[in-house]
């Protein structure tokens, strides 16, 4: 029993991440109803979804192309050593020349099979790398999204004297609905980061986890800049 419950604060669980994201969306929707906001968390919801679905799948051991790898494995196997053992016995090797083009020979076979081998050996592990690769390059951009949606929330303009232009965006909200607008927008990008996170929990490559950590650093960089109006709209003038 402790066992489990220590487990359960050691790892991030992909149905509490979809039930704050769930909540999440509702009180941006309540909020804010029909705002593109919303419409962010919703998409971002069932990216939820299918991160889910993912990670379940690259959990899973993918039979099909380990016992494919294995049977090509042996089957090569089983040919260079016949190939082997049927060496000595040939009557080609007589000379040094000759024999300096068979091991040659022999030395490029090594050298494609070992490459071949490299291949089937970590196919499955390249598979799951491409897909894990894709779904993170669409939390990337949900979070360049959200970026684009508190652009223009500018709290500085809502104390400025000065009139606004023919280009100027709506000043539409007041100074609390748009702290808190902000604040949504610096939920979402943490939740982003928690999705790509899910990605790596279980599937320990490399080439993933850096593309997560730069996920984890620009959704960082993001939220920084979303608190920095958020502590000038703090310190305004009520």
């Amino acid at each position: 029993m402790n066992g489990s419950v220590s487990t359960a604060y050691r790892q991030l669980s992909d149905h509490q991440i979809a039930l704050t994201l769930t909540r999440l969306r509702d009180r941006i929707a309540e909020r804010f109803p029909g705002s593109g906001l919303s419409h962010v968390a919703d998409e971002l919801r069932r990216l939820g979804d299918e991160t889910a679905a993912l990670v379940a799948h690259v959990r899973r051991p993918h039979w099909p192309i380990r016992i494919g790898a294995g049977i090509a494995i042996a089957a090569m196997l089983a040919v260079l050593i016949v190939v082997v053992s049927y060496l000595p016995l040939s009557d080609r090797v007589i000379g040094y020349t000759d024999f300096v083009q068979a091991m040659d020979a022999a030395l490029s076979t090594l050298v494609f099979l070992g490459a071949t081998l490299f291949f089937l050996v970590t196919l499955e592990n390249r598979l799951k790398r491409r897909r894990a690769l894709a779904a993170l390059h669409q939390l990337r951009s949900v979070a360049h999204i959200v970026d684009m949606h508190q652009l223009t929330k500018d709290p500085e303009r809502l104390g400025s004297p000065e009139p606004d232009t023919a280009s100027s965006p709506e000043r539409s909200l007041s100074a609390s609905e748009l702290g808190r607008y902000l604040d949504y927008c610096s939920e979402l990008l943490s939740v982003v980061s928690k999705l790509a996170a899910l990605h790596v929990q279980h599937f320990t490559d490399p080439v993933a986890l850096a593309a997560v950590n730069e996920i984890e650093t620009l959704t960082t960089g993001l939220s920084g800049k979303i608190w920095q109006k958020i502590t000038l709209l703090d310190r305004a003038p009520s």
